[in-house]
């Protein structure tokens, strides 16, 4: 049943992507944040398909822990589910990601168009400072900034390194960052097509605020994140055992 489930969220993904992908072409030739409202839709559409077809809700802990004005959420990043999920969140968030995905037709676009931060991670330092720069002007702007420190997904329970760039974030921007704990991997695995029912969690957890050293920083930004997904995957699979 959870393969059935599975594939009629991906059928419906595939063909409520392309329906939007086409009425929204109008969007590109106006301002961005004409954008914004149509993303809502097209998330709330899919996350409305994960529940009522593929049975997978999504609960979040710690809205309280959400500055207002500019700052960085650094997140877990375990499955699809949350390069996404940050659009209803936080209203008009700037993700950093590779530059890659700008070029897949129709979704690279909207993507571009929604003011994402696009690197060229083959780059090096000079990725990096295009990345601060992009972060930059999306802070000014009261814009949440979104990164995943280790970079690509993880399963749970797999630890990978935290790269440096969020602690360059930070030491620029001088802004709070929040670190997100979560246990996605376990109902929407990154490589895997079933999406197991039940609710996922999302923590956000308390603020570290500017001006740590950056090496203490990147201690207390990987242990508080991993501390607390550990905690999440393990309740989950209290909750479930099969998970």
């Amino acid at each position: 049943m959870t393969l059935v489930r599975s594939a009629l969220f991906i059928v419906f993904t595939w063909v409520w992507t392309l329906v939007l992908s086409l009425l929204y072409l109008p969007l590109l030739m106006l301002p961005r944040k004409a954008m914004l409202p149509a993303v809502k839709l097209w998330l709330g559409g899919m996350l409305g398909a994960l529940r009522v077809l593929a049975g997978l809700s999504w609960e979040l802990r710690g809205a309280e822990n959400l500055p207002s004005g500019p700052f960085i959420v650094a997140s877990k990043h375990q499955s699809a589910f949350e390069t996404f999920v940050f659009h209803l969140l936080l209203g008009d968030p700037a993700y950093i990601l590779k530059r890659e995905l700008l070029w897949i037709p129709f979704f690279g676009w909207y993507l571009g168009k929604a003011g994402v931060i696009a690197i060229d991670r083959s780059a090096g330092t000079k990725a990096l400072k295009a990345m601060v720069k992009g972060a930059e002007e999306a802070a000014a702007k009261g814009r949440p900034v979104i990164i995943f420190p280790e970079g690509t997904r993880a399963a749970p329970g797999a630890k990978l390194p935290y790269h440096t760039g969020v602690a360059m974030l930070y030491g620029a921007l001088k802004v709070p960052v929040v670190p997100i704990a979560l246990n996605s991997g376990l109902f929407w695995r990154r490589r895997g097509f079933a999406k197991k029912p039940g609710t996922l969690t999302l923590e956000a957890l308390p603020p570290i605020a500017p001006g740590m050293d950056r090496k203490a920083f990147m201690a207390e930004l990987e242990n508080r994140i991993e501390t607390a997904t550990d905690r999440l995957v393990a309740e989950a699979r209290e909750r479930q055992p099969g998970l």
